[in-house]
């Protein structure tokens, strides 16, 4: 599956309903880059509040997840580090390594857990999203969109809010070191910004899921293909403040069901068929025929040639002594008669390729979603305890298959061969205390008192500014100050877009501009054929 190489993609979401408020190229499969890092987070929060798994739990780094490449917490091969740091190295920091030990420990090997982040993502609705790793590094298959990581983003802050603020942390303790946010920058600069994670790969360009709260009104919103950091975070800020404008202020919420995890009961059936080779009999000689054995309930007896010749010879041991015969001889020994009822081949010389013919499954896994087959029905397995102090952490019960996936919770009665799993319901809210901090308050969440962020953009020398026109409606200049913005990304700079309310109109704006950016930047919209004025202090 080809996937685009960083091209631009968003869409913007009311979190109250779910509605969608702005989309541009929102189903394109793109490179998600450590946006990735969410679902890791999804599934590592939903195995905690299953019981698991505990924060505490202590998870085994391998060799393969401490030579992942930057950015990374520095792990080494052999140790073993709690969960809880894990979660904030990958939150915060975005941490390659600390993303692949989550994936290892809760599956046992990141192919694994990839599969389950793929069945998962399928549950939550994310139709165009495949994974291939924890941690979204560059491969082959793994792919998402806009649509979906804004699904995604709205569904860690309804499904788990008591894990939620972890996404809010300007810098965290990962036990090994303290980590700083990628995302402070956006957190700090723009009014009501709570999260979520930042992702970045050349292939990629500069992604962002952000989430922000302005009165009783919340959106989620996603930015794919950023051309910076900069450029990432200014889109971002007039997506939201154009959703903010266009959002009804009252609207009835709707809470995303619990997931619907289905999975496919595949059984094989494993069928041979004997194949007796006529043995010649010594002159004059009368066999009887061995009864054909009975079947225990509910089985399938596998017949074996080997079992055939046994029962032959245990039949020609105990008949009696034949007659003597004049003129017949028999060549071979009788062939038992077909019981009527059965499935019973009627014909003995079957062609040997027909031996062993398994039954296929029923239905075919996702498209790029390898599955393994299971080859006998999953039994039921209560989950495990977390493991004490020392003990690598998995949410692999003893008893269950290698292949199936931890997320699921079984049951032991019958099923049908499609078979729908429970899925544990969405936690309550609870209180804003950050479970995955220490017991005492850490400094780093302190208000920082001495650093001022203003958006005013009135600082020396940026008083100046560009008009696009006076229009009828709010939204249209709000609409037209979107497109110019994504069009123009690299004339405007870090320009902020207003809509000044005139007596004739709304006045489409871009202001905190130097005067010789405000000139470039109109000097190429005039070009485009798109009225511009330059606005003086």
């Amino acid at each position: 599956m080809a996937v685009a190489g960083a091209p631009f993609a968003a869409f913007v979401m009311d979190a109250r309903s779910g509605q969608e408020i702005y989309a541009q190229n929102a189903d394109t499969r793109l490179h998600p880059a450590s946006l990735t890092k969410m679902m890791t987070l999804y599934l590592a929060f939903a195995a905690i509040e299953r019981g698991q798994v505990r924060l505490d739990s202590k998870f085994l780094v391998s060799s393969h997840a401490a030579s992942q490449p930057p950015s990374r917490l520095g792990l080494k091969p052999g140790q073993r580090i709690e969960l809880r740091y894990l979660i904030r190295a990958a939150a915060v920091k975005s941490a390659n390594d600390a993303a692949t030990v989550i994936g290892e420990g809760l599956a046992g090997s990141e192919e694994k857990f990839a599969r389950q982040m793929t069945q998962t993502a399928r549950a939550l609705g994310m139709r165009n999203t495949n994974f291939r790793n924890a941690n979204g590094l560059t491969a082959e298959g793994h792919y998402s969109t806009a649509r979906d990581m804004t699904i995604l983003g709205r569904r860690l802050f309804y499904d788990f809010p008591q894990y939620y603020s972890i996404f809010s942390r300007r810098s965290a303790d990962a036990g090994i070191a303290t980590v700083s946010s990628t995302n402070r920058r956006f957190l700090d600069g723009y009014e009501g910004a709570d999260g979520i994670k930042t992702g970045y790969t050349r292939a990629a360009g500069f992604n962002l899921t952000a989430s922000a709260k302005r009165g009783s009104k919340r959106l989620v919103a996603t930015v794919l293909g950023g051309t910076s950091t900069a450029h990432r975070n200014a889109v971002m800020a007039q997506l939201l403040d154009a959703g903010f404008g266009k959002a009804p202020t009252r609207v009835r919420e709707v809470r995303p069901a619990p997931p619907e995890f289905v999975a496919e009961k595949k059984v094989r059936r494993t069928v041979q068929v004997a194949r007796v080779e006529p043995r010649q009999a010594q002159a004059s000689a009368s066999l009887s025929v061995s009864d054909r054995p009975v079947a225990r309930a509910s089985t399938v007896a596998v017949v074996t040639p080997a079992a055939i010749s046994a029962a032959v010879s245990r039949a020609q041991a105990a008949a009696p002594a034949p007659a003597p015969s004049t003129g017949s001889t028999l060549s071979a020994s009788a062939r038992p008669a077909r019981k009527p009822g059965t499935g019973a081949v009627a014909n003995a010389a079957v062609d040997p390729e027909v031996l062993a013919r398994a039954a296929r499954p029923e239905a075919r896994p996702e498209e790029g979603d390898a599955q393994e087959p299971i080859s006998e029905p999953i039994e039921a397995n209560r989950p495990v305890r977390a493991p004490r102090d020392g003990q690598s952490a998995s949410l692999m019960p003893a008893e269950q298959p290698a292949g199936s996936p931890s997320l699921f919770v079984q049951t032991s009665e019958p099923q049908p061969e499609s078979i729908a799993l429970l899925e544990t319901p969405a936690p309550a809210q609870r209180s804003e205390t950050i479970i995955l901090a220490s017991l005492e308050p850490e400094e780093d969440n302190a208000p920082q008192a001495t650093e001022i962020v203003s958006r005013s953009g009135n600082s020396e020398g940026k008083r100046w500014g560009i008009s696009l026109g006076l229009f009828r409606s709010q939204g249209e200049a709000e609409q037209t100050l979107l497109r110019t913005a994504l069009q123009e990304n690299s004339s405007l700079g870090s320009a902020l877009s207003r809509v000044a309310s005139t007596k004739r109109g709304f006045e489409a704006n871009f202001v905190g501009m130097t005067k010789d950016t405000a000139e470039l930047a109109c000097g190429r919209l005039a070009a485009r054929q798109q009225d511009c004025r330059i606005i003086g202090p």
